[in-house]
This record gives C-alpha cells, sequence and structure tokens, in this order.
C-alpha cells in the first residue's frame, strides 16, 4: 500500500488490485468535489451581485447602492436620511475586496471589502472595512445584502 495524505490524514490506497489506485482516487476527488458544490448559476449570479454593487459603490451611487438592501434587513435596520446625507459627502476613491467567504451551501456570502473614501467638504481621506453578508432570496431570486451601507465615520 502507498500512503498518500490529505489535509494532513493519512489514507491508505489499494494496490493489489490493477487500476484500484487510480479508480480509488477518481471517487475520492468526485466525493470532495460534490462535497463543497455550489449550483454554477447561483455561483455566476452571486459574482454579478457583487460587481454590480462594486461598480455602483465606486461610482458612489448611493440611492442605488441602498436597492440592494433586503427589505427584510431594513425592516429592523433602516437607512435614515442623516446617513444617506452623510454617505453622499463621499466619493470613492479605491474598493478593495480583501475576502469571500461562501456560507451555507452556497445562499449565503461574507464579503471583506476596503474602501477608500475622500471627503469632498473637508478634502480629507478615509479608509474604511466593510464587512458585507450576502444572502441569495429565492422568491426574486436575487443576491441582497443582509448588512448596511458602508459607514464612513467608523473610518481612520
Amino acid at each position: 500500500m502507498v500512503p498518500v495524505c490529505l489535509h494532513q490524514y493519512p489514507i491508505r490506497i489499494p494496490g493489489r488490485i490493477p487500476g484500484a489506485r487510480l479508480l480509488f482516487l477518481l471517487v475520492l476527488l468526485a466525493a470532495l468535489s460534490l462535497a463543497g458544490c455550489v449550483p454554477p448559476q447561483l455561483d455566476k449570479s452571486r459574482s454579478e451581485a457583487f460587481r454590480q454593487y462594486e461598480i455602483i459603490v465606486r461610482w458612489s451611487q448611493w440611492d442605488a447602492a441602498a436597492d440592494f438592501v433586503s427589505p427584510e434587513y431594513l425592516v429592523d435596520h433602516p437607512i435614515t436620511r442623516l446617513q444617506m446625507d452623510r454617505l453622499r459627502l463621499f466619493r470613492v476613491t479605491q474598493y478593495t475586496i480583501r475576502s469571500v467567504n461562501v456560507i451555507e451551501e452556497g445562499m449565503a456570502a461574507t464579503q471583506v471589502v476596503e474602501i477608500k473614501m475622500f471627503n469632498t467638504n473637508q478634502g480629507l481621506e478615509r479608509t474604511i472595512i466593510d464587512e458585507q453578508m450576502w444572502r441569495y432570496e429565492e422568491t426574486s431570486q436575487r443576491w441582497r445584502l443582509h448588512s448596511p451601507l458602508p459607514d464612513p465615520t467608523q473610518g481612520r
């Protein structure tokens, strides 16, 4: 038998039957690929939603960005006029995705983004970390934001 390590767990591959090693590896690879499988259309729609949101935020289109926020989230966390007025004082100069983590069998994802924002009144740039929670809503068949819009007051 030949020892093979997968995630530091030794697995012994049978070697006495011709082709058994190859068959075992193919079955193992198929099982591993199915374990974390997300339907391709769901993965594609998530990437597209993230890209559209990024473009809208890069252009500082805050009213359009608010359209991405889930209505269910808005019930408990409404966007105030003060928040929108504050966001309108800023122009985004950089949007850098730091991490994306797909969870809940592909039906949700978290994304951490670093956003640099220029305050047009004060002439100062701030850097904020925006932690986004996204969920796929089957009723509307779209990805929705379940976290607040970027908060320029938490920047440095």
